[in-house]
């Protein structure tokens, strides 16, 4: 691959999905605060800051761990409240709030040098198999993932903005799934119609290595925690016509919340659709569903972000 700006060799990206079970990956450490407590390492990435995903991740394995009694993780609600460190060892630390016949409920703190950055609260149910379901449809008609360019090849030889051989490095192949857009992707530029809809197919770019102290179930709806933060504002940036790479955009995670309906492996194609719900005084609200190829809803995902646009820098020139 070769550097927009220089022309210089970088490296190649990686196309593992090793990032993600690392991330969820957790030692055992020693309580300060509540009644059980874990370290995981945030993973590499090009930004001072690490990508949030880590954070939801390792906290929704931490709460899974606590459960003994064979409830599912059914709802994740979490709050960002400082940024984590690249490469950082984060402390996780669970309390038990309630373990009902039905219900159980755990709160997860992280702590960074013995700081809160992270909140979150976690729901877990007994499954009741003679329940009423309702499913929903699919109601978007997209082309098949095998039609769409992988983000490696839309941005082998495209170029611009703030975009660095890190950043494309990244977006290729560093983030542990294969992410195909319907539109084109927001890394360069917004491309035609500024809509408040997109969908992503997303696939593990290999198989998901075991991650210890959770079963293959769980293991799924943690790899969707996972990948959902990478595009939930996406929608919203394209509504707004910002793209990534714009030197004077600024987007962080401020809170998201999470609902897990269904148990199914994501080791094939899942659609995520998304839509932006609102953005105004600098922040904005994307909602997402995932899907797999057969239409069934497995997960529903609403997420707040800071996305701030500076007027000081110019605007940035597509090479």
């Amino acid at each position: 691959m070769r550097s927009c700006a220089t022309g210089s060799t970088v490296t190649e990206p990686i196309f593992t999905s090793a990032r993600f079970t690392d991330a969820a990956t957790l030692a055992d450490a020693e309580p300060h605060h509540f009644e059980q407590a874990y370290t995981a390492v945030t993973q590499p990435c090009p930004w001072p800051k690490a990508y949030g995903g880590d954070l939801v991740a390792a906290a929704a394995a931490a709460a899974i761990r606590s459960i003994s009694d064979g409830k599912t993780l059914h709802s994740l609600h979490s709050y960002f409240l400082r940024p984590a460190e690249v490469g950082a060892i984060i402390r996780y630390e669970v309390e038990r709030l309630r373990d009902g016949r039905r219900f159980s409920t755990r709160t997860v703190r992280a702590f960074q040098n013995d700081k809160p950055i992270f909140a979150a609260m976690a729901g877990f149910a007994a499954e009741d198999p003679d329940a009423a379901a309702y499913r929903g449809e699919m109601t978007v008609t997209v082309p098949d993932p095998d039609e769409l360019p992988s983000a490696a090849d839309y941005l082998e030889k495209r170029c611009g903005g703030a975009m660095t051989p890190a950043w494309k490095s990244y977006w290729s192949g560093e983030r542990s799934f294969d992410m195909r857009h319907v539109p084109e992707p927001v890394y360069l530029r917004v491309e035609g119609i500024q809509r408040a809809q997109q969908a992503v197919w997303i696939k593990p770019f290999d198989a998901l290595r075991p991650i210890p102290g959770l079963d293959d179930d769980h293991s799924a709806l943690v790899a969707l925690a996972y990948v959902c933060d990478y595009t939930i504002l996406e929608p919203v940036l394209r509504v707004l016509g910002y793209p990534w790479a714009d030197p004077r955009l600024s987007t962080a995670s401020l809170d998201h919340a999470m609902w897990f309906h269904r148990r199914r492996p994501v080791d094939d194609w899942l659609l995520y659709t998304q839509s932006a719900v609102a953005a105004d005084g600098g922040r904005g609200v994307g909602q997402g569903r995932f899907y797999t190829r057969e239409g069934i809803h497995l997960a529903t995902v609403v997420q707040e972000g800071l996305i701030s646009m500076a007027e000081d820098h110019a605007p940035p020139v597509e090479i």
